[in-house]
Parts: C-alpha cells; structure tokens; sequence
C-alpha cells in the first residue's frame, strides 16, 4: 500500500509537468507516451488499445487527473507483479518534471543533488494532492541534513524562517524545498562538496533504507579467509560490496524473521566477531572496535525483530507515527475551537444574565433598606427581652453547676467500680487461658504416647522379621560351611602342586632375589605412606583390600573372589562366625 502511495506522488509530479496550461487537463496523446513509459519501466505488458477504449466517451479533449486515475489503477499500478528498479521509475518521472519548475544553475547542488532531495520530499510529503511538505516534516530533513554534513540546526534562524511559512500555509512545494537547500539557506559557511555529501547520507537513510554502511572483516566460505568489505545494511538485507562505490557488489546476506546475530568470543587473531545465522548459512564478521560492534549488532538484531513483527522499516514507521500525532493534534486543535466557541456563547448567555441579574439586585436592595430600618427596631425590642432572659438563665445555670458537682462525684464512684470490675475480668481471662493450655498439653501428651505404642508395634513386628531371618541366615551358612570344607579340600590338593611347582621356581627365585629386594624396599616407603589409608581399609571386613605382593603359594578361591583373603584372615573370619552362630543358639 505505501509502493503505491509513493508512486502515485512521482507520477502527479510528471502529470502536472505534462499540464502546460495548468488548467488541471493534459492531452491524450501526452497520456499515452507517460503511460508507455510507465509501463516500460514497472515491467509491464502494455496495452495502447486500453487508454483509448477507457475513453472512447470522452470526446471533449484533455483528460483531467481525477479522468486518469481509474485507468491508471485498473492497467497499470493494479498489474505490478514483478520487483521493478523504483529508482529508475523515480528518474524517469523526475526527467518529465524538473526542467519545467526548476534551474539548478544558480543553486549550490546539481541536478543529481536536486533529484534526491525531490525524492526525500516525495517520502516526507503529505498524501494529499497538490503534494506539500509541512512544517515538522521540513524541520525533521533539515535536522537530519545539518547533521549528516556535522553541524546543527540554528534554531534562531529556523523559528524566523517558521514565521516566514506562516504566510505560505506553513508548508512547502518540492520545488520549493529544493530552493531551500540549493540557496544554502541553512548551510553557511559549509562547501558544496559537503553540502552534497550530507544530501546523499539523508537520501541513503531516508529513500534507499541504508540503516547503516561501513568497513569490516568478512570470512570466506571457501577458502577460509579474511577480506575487507564495505557493508550497507538494509531493513531486509546486509549487503557487502568491494569498496564504498558500491560498484562491484560480491553479495547479499538476506534477513527474516528465522535469522539471529550473535557476538562470538575472540579467535584466530580476529577480535570484535559476531556472526549472522540464516537458515543455510553463517557468516562471521569482525568489526573494527567493540564501539563498532556493538552497534551493528543492535542494527541487525533491529532489522529481525521489525521482520518478526511484520513492520515496516524504522523511517517509515518514524514517519507514520509522526503524521498521527499530526492528526491528533489538528483533531485536538479543531476539538479546542469547537469548545472555544462553545464557552464563547456560553459566555454570551452568561453576560445576559448577569445584567438582569444586576437589575434584580438593584430592585432587591431597595426593599433591604426598608426592612434594614424595621429589622433596627425590632432588634431594640429584642435587646430588651434578651437582657431579662440572661439574668434568669445565670440564676439556673447556677443551680445546674451544683448538680453537675453531685453527678461527678457519684461518676468517679462508678469508673472506680468498674475498674475493678475490670481487673477481675482480666484475671478470670487468665485462668481460663492456663486451663486451656493445660487441655492441650494433655491432648498432646495422650498422641505422644499413641504414636510411641504404634512405634513399638511397629519395632517388635520388626524384631520377629529380623529374627526368621537370622534363622534363615543360619540355615544358609551351615550349607556354605560344608562348601568351603569341599573346597578346602580341593585347595589342599592344589597346594601340594604348587608345592612342588614352587621347589622350580626356588632356583629362579634367587636370581630374581636383588629385584625384589629393591621392590621391597619401595613398597615399604609407600606403605609407610599409605598406612592411615589401610587401616581405614582394613574395618570393611575385607570388601575392600590394598593390593600387596602375595605368598608365591596357591590362592584360595572365596564367595569374594580369588586371593581376597589370606590363609590367616580366613580363620579370623570362621572363629568370628562360629561365635556369632552359637550366641544365635543361646538366644534361642
């Protein structure tokens, strides 16, 4: 909807550039080559047929713009499909118009210059016809303007220029507006060179939706390397060119609302990274400085979160706001003089009745003198009845102070009594309380006891679980005893094997004698060192042993495993079995 409105404004300038006679009505045939051209440039299929058969009534020569506009609706503005150069649209209307309103020879920029502040005028204008550009909307591009060239605005000389406006409506024409900045009104003291730079920043910002431009280290995709580029930064895009010419552009980086920028911790030599997620790829980026960085993240971390929201970019939606509060502020306005001459005739009628008021006082206070005089004399008469009714009431007023006397005497009787009335009350509340609380200490001590008999259940039934266990235990070790006789059998067997095994290895043991002796000799200094640790070790009735050098005799094979326990420390553990079996059968 806004492509349109912002077209349509570029097109009303080159009708009216077409209109020589300013009459509001352009001729045919001129229609006909504006359309073409039109066409020609929006890159659509034209119709020469169209313009003639939507007129073939209209026989009574030039068309009028409000005759134009439903063909060019319905044929032309209706049909733009595909994305056209809007630049290239804006230069061909601007070529129709500029020669026949303006002379750039006298200003201080070029016709180029001229071209995009025409276009800065057509984004800030109104969307009413004849295009203007009001007052705010002036101050906001000359701001942005003084700005961009590095300087401010005078605010001395722009409220005098304002006064100026008021005679013209307080806006401006296109042409106007380019005046204005070419007379360099504003811009004293500054060169052209600067002065066409600042245009060209604003132009950027404002027409083309640069949102931000500058140098920065890119990493390839291929070759893995860093190269500077010149990035422009777009409400839907990040652009990345060779130099700032923007000549050779080497590619787009396209953003949606699935995009995210991230700040990445320094690497390979590069600092100040972030890198640009997108759904098939990621570029990293060095900025220059933190500064630097920290600023293209907001930008672009802007741009996603305006894509996500599905808003416009920020000029356009700074613009939107703008013209509502303009409108709020003109209905305001109009709300105010409406109540103005509200309170304005109410004041009329107020005025009206003030003045037969007025006459109304003067008739009242000619009555208010003669009841004043007869209001006197009866206050003489009262005067004197009054006095006679004071001295009686002295004489009864006497007689209520002595009774007042008698009644305070009997009332601090009666608050005495009450306060021991009250004391008792207090006391009577205490009592009630301790008995209260000796209630609920013995409800409390009647569950203690209640929960202590459910306890006990609870431990002998437990108790006699423990015991047909011990029972079942017993059972159990009498069936390992008589395995670990077997097996101490077939160990016997074994070791005289090994015995005879061992008689072999004696003459190899004395050659092997010097090694172990320096073994030995390590083991013992990390014994000395680990002793606190095996004592530790030694209570876990052998679940866990240090490993030691072990008799060069066969091992014996328990429920634990192979060698887990020494000849001797096997006997310890039959004696202390065999003394909890019988302590088990004296129990019983």
């Amino acid at each position: 909807m806004w492509l349109r409105d912002e077209l349509l404004k570029s097109i009303w300038h080159a009708f009216t550039a077409l209109d020589v006679d300013q009459r509001g009505k352009v001729s045919k045939s001129q229609l006909k080559v504006l359309s073409h051209s039109l066409c020609t440039v929006m890159k659509i299929p034209h119709d020469p047929v169209a313009l003639e058969e939507h007129f073939k009534d209209d026989n009574k020569g030039p068309l009028s713009n409000q005759g134009y506009m439903p063909y060019l609706n319905r044929f032309i503005l209706d049909k733009v499909q595909e994305e056209f150069d809007v630049m290239e649209f804006n230069k061909m209307c601007w070529t129709l118009c500029y020669k026949k309103n303006i002379c750039t020879k006298h200003l201080l920029i070029s016709d180029h210059e001229a071209f995009k502040v025409w276009c800065i005028f057509n984004f800030l204008s109104e969307d009413k016809y004849p295009l203007v550009i009001v007052t705010e909307e002036i101050e906001y591009f000359l701001r942005k303007l003084m700005e961009a060239m590095g300087s401010g605005l005078n605010e001395e000389k722009f409220a005098d220029y304002k006064l100026q406006l008021n005679t013209k409506n307080n806006c401006l024409s296109a042409w106007e507006l380019i005046e204005l900045v070419g007379m360099g009104y504003f811009s004293k003291g500054m060169n052209c060179q600067t002065l066409s730079m600042g245009i060209m920043e604003v132009f950027q910002e404002l027409i083309l939706d640069v949102l931000k431009q500058g140098y920065m280290m890119k990493k390839g995709h291929k070759r893995k390397n860093w190269t500077e580029r010149w990035f422009v930064l777009r409400p839907t895009s990040l652009s990345y060119y060779v130099c700032e010419d923007l000549v050779e552009k080497k590619g787009n980086i396209i953003l949606d609302r699935t995009c995210c920028v991230e700040s990445l911790p320094d690497k390979e030599g590069k600092k100040n990274l972030f890198i640009i997620k997108c759904i098939d790829k990621s570029f990293e980026i060095s900025a220059s400085d933190k500064k630097k960085k920290q600023e293209w993240l907001q930008a672009i971390q802007t741009c996603i979160q305006l894509l996500r929201l599905g808003l416009p970019s920020p000029h356009r939606e700074a613009r939107l706001r703008r013209r509502e509060h303009r409108q709020r502020q003109q209905s305001e306005e109009d709300d105010l003089a409406e109540r103005m001459k509200h309170l304005q005739a109410a004041n009329e009628n107020k005025q009206r009745q003030l003045e037969g008021m007025r006459k109304k006082m003067e008739e009242a206070a000619a009555k208010a003198a003669v009841e004043e005089h007869r209001r006197k004399q009866t206050q003489l008469d009262l005067q004197d009845r009054y006095r006679l009714d004071l001295e009686k009431e002295k004489m009864v007023r006497q007689q209520m102070e002595e009774q007042v006397a008698q009644k305070s005497s009997e009332l601090e009787q009666y608050l005495l009594r009450v306060r021991e009335l009250e004391d008792m009350y207090h006391r009577l509340e205490e009592a009630l309380e301790d008995e209260r609380q000796a209630k609920q200490d013995e409800e409390a001590v009647l569950k203690l006891q209640a929960r202590l008999l459910e306890e006990e259940t609870a431990k002998r039934a437990e108790l006699e679980q423990i015991h047909l266990q011990q029972q079942r235990v017993l059972s159990q070790t009498e069936a390992e005893k008589q395995e670990l006789v077997a097996e101490q059998l077939a160990k016997e067997r074994a070791l005289q094997a090994a015995m005879l095994q061992l008689e072999r290895m004696e003459r190899k043991r004395h050659g092997a004698l010097e090694q172990y002796e320096e073994v030995s000799r390590k083991l013992e200094r990390a014994a000395n060192k680990t002793k606190t640790w095996k004592d530790k070790v030694a209570k876990h009735e052998g679940l866990v042993r240090l490993i030691q050098p072990g008799a060069k005799g066969p091992q014996r094979i328990t429920n634990w495993g192979p060698a887990s326990f020494t000849d001797a420390e096997l006997e310890l553990r039959k004696k202390s079995w065999q003394e909890s079996k019988n302590q088990g059968a004296q129990a019983q």
